[in-house]
């Protein structure tokens, strides 16, 4: 049975589903001989025969979320009529960005936050916290270098200092600067190139003048294992996290009283040439298929992957899967949402799916 957290994600998908019909759906190739849509038809994603032969290749970085980012956007281009290749899981934000101005990807996921301050060397508290300024910020500072963002996503992500909350208890901390005095004594993970940002160990010695018993890079899959095996004291995560909502109680974030980990929403970051040559509908996909992106949609995407071990989800979506139904739809999905299958049938049809069992009792 599902925990409480994990339904209320699941609701989420289903609400993302029902009252935002086409977020991410990607129309398919299917005639059922009748308008299908009503209304509805255009909100979907429609191939477009005008796209055919321009090729797109989609990157990301090295972690689930970008993973999961990667293959949605490149299925709703490919549902657009673009030949889509990908090049996932290419590692930190700056071995993306040269891929990108070296030409090998036409564009890839990133982080309002961490184009600010890794590529244009922002100061944390120079990040605005709201979303818009934030993009419009980003925009201009990509511009200059012959790059385009679109539009963000609703949900934003930001970095974290995370750590059991058992062990927060014993030391009595909830804030990072309560760290001084202890850090001395507690180890520190975090992805390899932590150790060169301002929103990660830089900032944590230099704002918070925190010194810490170790380091520790760690692949980003592991990053609450260490945790968990007791391998670490604290880990730097993700606000986004499956593990976040899925086991409330079990961690705990330390607040970032100095603000050194701006949030960040995702922008989809390309070049112009790519824009020029790929037509309207390039930015009009990538910026239809997100619309639904909120944080309890991203954290289910990532708890399918990451809790429920799902490496299938962070691959090739199918059409069959939950998630997907939110993102990435196809006619079968319009058809139950036009009355031709009850909202308890859509309830029960995504928890079977996903968990081979019945939906669990509210």
């Amino acid at each position: 049975m599902l925990s409480d957290s994990r339904l209320r994600a699941l609701f989420a998908l289903l609400a993302a589903l029902v009252l935002a019909l086409g977020v991410g759906a990607c129309g398919d190739n299917d005639d059922d001989g009748g308008d299908g849509g009503g209304g509805q038809s255009a909100n979907l994603i429609e191939s477009n025969p005008d796209n055919q032969g321009i090729q797109l290749t989609v990157g990301s970085k090295n972690f689930t979320e970008e993973f999961i980012l990667g293959n949605i956007y490149a299925q709703a281009l490919q549902a657009a009529g673009y030949s889509v290749n990908t090049d996932l899981n290419l590692g930190s934000e700056q071995i993306a960005l040269k891929a990108l101005e070296d030409g090998e990807i036409s564009g890839y996921p990133e982080y309002t936050s961490t184009v600010l301050t890794s590529f244009f060397g922002k100061e944390a508290n120079q990040v605005p916290a709201e979303a818009q300024a934030a993009f419009d910020e980003a925009q201009t500072e990509l511009q200059s270098r012959g790059l385009v963002a679109f539009a963000p996503t609703p949900f934003a992500d930001a970095n974290a200092v995370g750590m059991l909350t058992e062990r927060a208890t014993e030391l009595g901390v909830t804030t990072i600067s309560d760290l001084s005095g202890k850090s001395q004594d507690l180890t520190l993970y975090g992805s390899p190139e932590c150790r060169q940002r301002v929103d990660c160990l830089v900032g944590l010695e230099d704002v918070y003048g925190l010194q810490f018993k170790s380091f520790n890079p760690v692949d980003i899959g592991l990053r609450y294992t260490v945790l968990d095996q007791g391998q670490a004291d604290l880990s730097i995560v993700f606000t986004s996290d499956a593990q976040l909502s899925a086991n409330p109680d079990k961690y705990t974030l330390l607040e970032d009283d100095k603000g050194i980990f701006p949030a960040g929403n995702v922008i989809w970051v390309t070049d112009q040439k790519t824009v020029d040559a790929a037509g309207p509908d390039y930015q009009a996909t990538i910026e239809k298929v997100q619309e639904g992106l909120t944080l309890a949609v991203m954290q289910e995407l990532n708890a399918r992957v990451d809790i429920d071990k799902r490496p299938d989800l962070a691959g090739k979506f199918d059409v069959q899967d939950a998630p997907t139904l939110v993102l990435v739809c196809g006619q079968r999905v319009v058809e139950r949402l036009e009355g031709r299958a009850s909202v308890s049938q859509i309830e029960a049809m995504l928890e079977e799916h996903l968990t081979g069992a019945p939906l669990a009792a509210a």
